[in-house]
């Protein structure tokens, strides 16, 4: 398997995904694009809301790097924001979460494939 930093540059290389970032169940991030630095904060907020992401994340959102975004979609697997015509991805590993910010003209679905993807290489490795 690629290391996490370059699961990090496919997301960002992909032409769908602007800035991305891998962050651990239990805290901490593993990986991040340049510049993609999520503090204690964002990485807490977005480990405790994907476990139930309808009563947490569903009602007050989440923020990535100052940017907050509404929810638009939400499940157990993942969840989907938007901030005007921008938005994000974040898709739950057994121990990680994937997480993708895209800009516009990208939609959704073209950002969370890309995602998926990722969450499925890290997945088969049994994180």
């Amino acid at each position: 398997m690629e290391s996490y930093q370059e699961l990090v540059g496919n997301l960002a290389g992909s032409g769908k995904v602007s800035r991305a970032a891998i962050v651990g169940l239990e805290g901490g991030v593993w990986a991040a694009s340049p510049g993609f630095d999520l503090s204690g904060d964002y990485v807490k907020a977005i480990v405790e809301g994907i476990d139930d992401p309808d009563a947490v994340l569903t009602s007050s959102g989440f923020r990535l790097k100052g940017q907050k975004y509404v929810v638009i979609s939400a499940h157990s697997g993942g969840v989907e924001g938007k901030n005007k015509a921008d938005g994000a991805v974040l898709v739950k590993t057994k121990r990680a979460v994937v997480v993708a910010e895209y800009v516009a003209p990208v939609q959704a679905h073209e950002a969370k494939g890309v995602a998926d993807g990722v969450a499925n290489a890290i997945s088969s490795q049994g994180f």
